[in-house]
């Protein structure tokens, strides 16, 4: 989909009632406070389908979002909001105070009153996730909210949803994203399931949702060249034993599979315009290859051409008319 609002396009004095529709439609209704709404207001928006969940990014000047009790029991359709701040420092008062610096994880239930706020040009992008997908009581979430730091899944949830709103064109847009929309519920499940402590909610969850957080871990460290099945066990919290079952379980190579997501990422880099001057033991090392020799015969194996053949194909295949 397209952007939701983007203000430069409107004439200033229509901006802040633009702003205020637009954040309607694409979030909760709120009341929509500028910092300075005799200043030049500015705002960019955009609200992506990904399958049961939505992406929500929002940059924009200085504002304020207060979602009153009054208007929490206008609305019943329940949404709990997963954001990491971008630009500026977040700050929300639901069930206490808290702030989220650039780069940090903010919980939000949409559906009670909250205030949040930033000063200056901001930025944050949220997966938004319909209360009933989560498989959780209303009262493991909101407990959970207040203190996701807690779960040792918290850096590996702020990633995932860091990486969804850098590029969600694209994501959306790919075959696998209902793979990826499934893998992000199971994902933010797990993370209140664990963050709340809760005894069986928690095990269940942690439980039902580990492969998915296998092969997140997977993907977020396949730069690494040192990325090992012990490694993955222990950032899983989970025996090497336990971690080879549950993989067996899936008909799941993890060494192969681990190659072959290498292979996938060097690929789409090689025939990206963006790399082309990039050398090609450079995309190998960028991929976890430490050998650029073992790169291309595993690569040659899988494509059935040498890295260099397929980005030479690539750019020809951009200059045919």
């Amino acid at each position: 989909m397209a952007y939701v609002l983007d203000t430069a396009a409107l004439p200033a004095g229509d901006r802040v009632e633009a702003v205020h529709t637009a954040m309607m439609y694409a979030s909760a209704p709120c009341h929509v406070i500028h910092e300075d709404p005799e200043a030049p207001v500015h705002a960019r928006m955009g609200l992506w389908d990904l399958g049961d969940a939505t992406v929500f990014t929002h940059r924009s000047s200085g504002i304020r979002l207060l979602r009153t009790a009054k208007l929490a029991r206008q609305d019943a359709m329940p949404v709990i909001a997963l954001s990491v701040q971008q630009r500026a420092t977040g700050r929300l008062t639901q069930n206490g105070s808290r702030t989220c610096a650039p780069g940090e994880l903010l919980g939000v239930d949409l559906s009670a009153a909250y205030d949040y706020s930033w000063s200056g040009n901001g930025a944050a992008g949220c997966v938004q996730i319909p209360l009933d997908r989560l498989n959780l009581p209303i009262d493991v979430i909101r407990s959970a909210l207040g203190g996701l730091r807690s779960s040792p899944l918290h850096r590996m949830v702020t990633s995932h949803i860091a990486e969804l709103s850098r590029d969600p064109d694209r994501i959306t847009g790919d075959q696998s994203a209902a793979a990826v929309a499934a893998a992000s519920i199971d994902l933010c499940r797990a993370l209140l399931a664990s963050a709340a402590r809760t005894g069986r909610h928690t095990r269940e969850a942690m439980a039902e949702t580990l492969l998915t957080r296998i092969r997140t871990c997977v993907r977020q460290n396949l730069a690494d060249p040192d990325l090992s099945p012990a490694r993955i066990a222990a950032a899983c919290n989970v025996s090497l034993r336990h971690l080879y079952k549950i993989c067996a379980e899936a008909d799941l190579s993890l060494e192969q599979w681990i190659i072959s997501e290498r292979l996938q990422g060097a690929r789409h880099d090689l025939m990206s315009p963006g790399s082309a001057g990039r050398p090609i033991a450079a995309v190998a090392r960028a991929w976890g290859f430490r050998d650029p020799t073992h790169f291309t015969r595993r690569f040659r194996a899988r494509y059935g051409m040498t890295p260099s053949q397929l980005r030479t194909s690539s750019a020809e295949a951009r200059t045919l008319p």
